[in-house]
């Protein structure tokens, strides 16, 4: 495990720059990605999650049509939910994905949003599952919507691949080709440069055939996974 830390720091290390600059952080997005994958601490995420809300909310104020706030408001209540264990916070981010899918059925991020939701519920237990509805086979489904309608960006097929192994660490088949597709794509964005790298780190097991190993790196890369 101490070798796997080690690739993980290194690779926190080179994704932290890319929000080196004095406008880092300057959308609801950007200041997103901190709290998820650059952050080791709680209360410092539920911060940036809370600006990351308050800037969305302000932009929906002056533009309520405005798709990327929709959107990232959602994310930030869902990522909310998902610290402080929420049932409300839950429910209330997957009617903002539902709506917003509705509305715009073709979205790959719209379907990772419902994915994520779903297989995050899953994964946190019986309980949650029962209790939120969350539901695995739900989740598969748009987690390959997703994949289908993202253009090969890693965003969509790296993290299709680690919400895969995660859930299944006998799923090393389907997690190494979508792994295999994400570590070679280009990465137009910080998240596909974030995904490639993690897909790229991941194949290591996975080539092996190790899908122990590679669900434990799974969880590491996935949103939170250093708190």
């Amino acid at each position: 495990m101490a070798k796997t830390r080690n690739v993980l720091g290194a690779g926190l290390i080179g994704l932290a720059l890319v929000f080196a600059s004095p406008a880092a952080a300057a959308t609801p997005r950007e200041i997103l990605v901190q709290a998820s994958f650059l952050t080791s601490d709680k209360a410092t995420a539920l911060n940036l999650i809370n600006q990351s809300l308050a800037a969305s909310e302000a932009i929906l104020a002056r533009d309520p049509q405005d798709k990327e706030a929709q959107m990232q408001r959602g994310v930030a209540i869902g990522d909310r939910g998902h610290l402080l264990r929420s049932p409300g916070d839950a429910k209330t981010a997957r009617r903002i994905f539902e709506t917003f899918l509705a509305a715009n059925p073709r979205d790959p991020e719209a379907h990772l949003a419902i994915a994520i939701w779903h297989l995050d519920t899953v994964d946190a237990g019986f309980l949650a599952t029962t209790f939120l509805g969350g539901k695995k086979d739900v989740g598969l489904a748009e987690l390959d919507k997703a994949v289908a309608f993202g253009g090969g960006r890693p965003f969509f097929t790296g993290f299709a691949a680690l919400l895969r192994i995660r859930l299944n660490p006998n799923d090393i088949a389907n997690a190494r080709i979508l792994a295999e597709q994400a570590a070679i794509a280009p990465a137009p964005t910080p998240l596909d440069r974030i995904a490639r790298h993690a897909a790229q780190q991941v194949l290591i097991p996975l080539r092996s055939g190790d899908g122990r190993t590679a669900a434990l790196m799974a969880r590491k890369y996935l949103p939170f996974g250093r708190i």
